[in-house]
């Protein structure tokens, strides 16, 4: 993270005030925004009927300078990631585009073809993966995937009352760099993490690609191309039905030109990327309601869960199946 100085909060008041004000936004009326699991935090601003988004990331836990960096870089490849209307860095205010609140979810709530949606959300990923990636962006290595999978071992399973010796932790680690080192290719595209319904806005009065718009993007890597389609169709918030989600790998599949061993070896890499990010997630959202009081993510277990049972039955991952169900019982998957 970027070497910032530690503003206080009556220094990063003025500095919000005075990024307004250069902005033109100083007297708008601010409301706040649904925040997220991080430290960042939104409001949205009204004035004389128009409306802007500020994001307020505050440094050090925070920062926003790779955020700007994708949000730029995507508006360059033609999508409808946020236009960045104006930032302080050091402060960790940047003031956005407001692409509205027809998240995915709302969208198809209000009427809007599920399908359509999601056809639209797989064709932006297939073109997404044509782009070189930018250069400063980081790898998702299969050693850095490893690496996240210990947070199961170090948070979930004490925050379940399992007992665990180092030999099951061990053990775990050893089948995940297995698993990784055979089936996650080489990291080659643009991986934008946390691709999901809850970070996708519905834009129909756009045109083509341009009618998905993206949030959350600040964490983009360079990694495999089955993660960012893990994380749509294994949606930690939103149910995805069995049929939905295969209509939508085979259109991937179609659209990427991958047919008979190639298709099933993307199928493999899929399962396994399936119970590694859930199983990350369980991890995290135990450590969010142990060690940050935020007990309300606990609430999306069932489904995590679910999803994980359903990734643990393909062949690909026998052995970890094996090691979950010695580990935990059906008691406490929920």
């Amino acid at each position: 993270m970027t070497d910032l100085p530690v503003l206080s909060a009556s220094e990063r008041a003025e500095r919000r005030l005075q990024l307004l004000e250069g902005a033109g936004w100083a007297d708008a009326q601010a409301a706040p925004l649904a925040a997220d699991a991080s430290f960042r935090s939104y409001q949205r601003l009204r004035l004389d009927g128009e409306t802007a988004v500020l994001m307020d990331a505050p440094p050090p836990r925070e920062e926003v300078e790779p955020f700007i960096a994708m949000a730029d870089w995507l508006r360059q490849c033609g999508y409808s990631a946020p236009r960045i209307m104006a930032a302080d860095e050091q402060a960790g205010f940047v003031l956005l585009e407001d692409l509205g609140d027809a998240l995915y979810e709302q969208a198809i709530t209000d009427g809007a073809s599920e399908l359509e949606l999601y056809e639209a959300a797989v064709d932006l990923l297939v073109d997404l993966q044509s782009h070189a990636p930018p250069s400063h962006l980081p790898h998702h290595t299969a050693e850095a995937l490893a690496s996240d999978s210990e947070l199961l071992t170090t948070w979930f399973l004490p925050h379940a009352g399992i007992e665990a010796d180092a030999g099951d932790a061990d053990e775990y680690m050893e089948i995940w760099r297995r698993l990784l080192a055979k089936f996650v290719t080489d990291p080659s595209v643009v991986v934008l993490r946390d691709y999901m319904a809850d970070n996708l806005i519905w834009l129909p009065g756009r045109a083509g690609l341009a009618r998905v718009g993206l949030l959350d993007f600040q964490g983009a890597l360079i990694g495999s191309p089955a993660y960012d389609l893990v994380s749509l169709l294994r949606d930690v918030r939103r149910d995805v039905s069995d049929d939905l989600a295969e209509a939508m790998i085979q259109r991937f599949l179609a659209a990427k030109g991958l047919a008979g061993d190639d298709a099933l070896g993307f199928r493999d890499e899929f399962a396994v990327l399936g119970v590694q990010r859930n199983a990350r997630i369980v991890a995290v959202f135990s450590r969010l309601a142990a060690r940050d009081g935020k007990a309300g993510y606990l609430d999306y277990m069932p489904r995590l869960w679910r999803m994980l049972e359903r990734d643990l039955d393909h062949p690909a991952v026998n052995d970890l199946r094996r090691w979950f169900s010695r580990l935990v019982p059906k008691d406490k998957r929920a």
